[in-house]
């Protein structure tokens, strides 16, 4: 019976979450140690193994969906991207694998960085199983940069009887809180492949002959429930996060923004949302600076003049291009694995300050906790992250945010995506 959902490097459960609440379980294989102690802390079937070593056979005749998000470090933005390198040697091995030749650990030799074959991984599996007529759907994610390869794979699979759709995906289109772009390869043996039809736009959409138009793009700020609309700020206890937990940093300054929220000091701005990334130079580390270390009994500063309230936004790493988005728009693509990528909460105050005009200094920039990441991954709240908050940052990082995932399921599952299913807020 072919009933197996198969996900390769499946990592802590971006594509598990919506197949759960589709009723489905998929068998995950994924090697880092701390992604497969997050999977089972969720209930999730994991194999610990090295997806490049696990022999692919012994799945044929038992899959339905085939799914892979191989490791996207060697083709990353975030990276020293010599995937992009290694690109003509990852066709190479694509090719091969497709008609049944292993030249793996030859062209492994030539590459520049080891994880870029990778990307090849998913075709070894596609032959085995395609030799009993295996799988009837694949879905495949990865960065912008890997769309090429996915175009290979899409002519190979259509040579074996697939309808095959890419393309490039933003997340945001589909209610994720995060302008986070994605190459994407859809194909099935029993329907036409084409890409789930958009739910939210940068702007509200009216209602037309049609039905409904599509939502305004969901903002950091609703995705928290930080004040989003009429909705009151809520406060936050010391020590813990949205919703409770672990406090990821132990500073005090974590209480700074629980207080400027907790006190109405961030405010939401008025009107539509018109997306337009901040791009900062290096001087934003010396104006700025980033105190992690804040002293747990010092006071809060408190902001009582109503034309100084601080608007916060959220600063995706501390390097030099580093996108600035406003917590009334969506995140830039969150990104983690190391130092350099660290997003922080920074507080500016309102574009209607006048200039000159008396104010207190401003808070300090705080580090985002693993917990927002999680929600702005659109992982639910309560999600049972294993290890310390590097090894959670570098999980949340990687995966497919679970709301994207479920949209580009749920017509090879037949099944109707419910919103509701997939509530951000806690």
């Amino acid at each position: 019976m072919r009933g197996l959902v198969l996900d390769l490097f499946a990592g802590p459960g971006g594509w598990s979450v919506p197949l759960q609440r589709f009723g489905i379980r998929d068998v995950g294989l994924e090697w880092d140690e701390w992604a497969c102690k997050t999977r089972a802390a969720a209930g999730l079937l994991t194999i610990r193994t090295d997806v490049a070593m696990y022999p692919a056979w012994i799945f044929a005749g038992r899959t339905r969906g085939f799914i892979a998000s191989p490791p996207c470090q060697a083709w990353s933005m975030a990276g020293k991207r010599l995937g992009l390198v290694d690109q003509p040697l990852v066709h190479q091995a694509v090719a091969d694998l497709a008609a049944g030749l292993d030249t793996r650990d030859k062209l492994l030799t030539a590459c520049r960085d080891e994880r870029s074959l990778l990307a090849a991984e998913p075709m070894r599996y596609l032959h085995a199983l395609n030799t009993v007529g295996d799988p009837a759907w694949v879905a495949m994610e990865e960065v912008p940069d890997v769309l090429p390869l996915w175009r290979q794979y899409a002519a190979i699979l259509r040579s074996w009887g697939f309808s095959v759709w890419t393309g490039i995906l933003n997340s945001a289109d589909y209610g994720v809180p995060q302008t986070r772009k994605r190459a994407i390869l859809l194909a099935s043996r029993v329907r036409t492949a084409e890409p789930p039809t958009p739910t939210h736009a940068r702007a509200a959409e009216p209602e037309s002959l049609f039905g409904p138009g599509r939502a305004r793009w969901v903002s950091m700020a609703e995705a928290l429930g930080w004040g989003a609309t009429d909705r009151p700020v809520p406060t936050i206890c010391a020590g813990g996060g949205p919703g409770g937990g672990p406090e990821p940093f132990p500073s005090g300054a974590r209480k700074t923004l629980s207080d400027a929220r907790a006190r109405g000091t961030w405010t939401p701005l008025a009107g539509d949302v018109v997306l337009s990334s901040r791009r900062e130079g290096a001087g934003w580390t010396a104006r700025h600076g980033v105190r992690e270390n804040r002293a747990t009994d010092a006071p809060a500063p408190t902001f009582t003049a109503e034309a100084h309230r601080w608007s916060w936004s959220l600063r995706s790493n501390n390097q030099t291009n580093a996108t600035v988005r406003a917590i009334d728009e969506p995140a830039g693509t969150l990104f983690f694995g190391h130092r350099a990528n660290e997003c922080t909460w920074i507080a500016e105050p309102p574009p209607n300050t006048a200039v000159g005009d008396a104010a207190p200094p401003p808070p300090p920039p705080i580090r985002i906790t693993a917990a927002e990441a999680g929600i702005l991954q659109t992982f639910p709240a309560d999600y049972p992250w294993q290890g310390n908050k590097g090894q959670v940052f570098s999980q949340i990082g990687n995966a497919v945010p679970p709301r994207l995932a479920a949209h580009l399921l749920a017509p090879h599952l037949d099944h109707s995506f419910n919103p509701d299913d997939f509530a951000l807020a806690a």
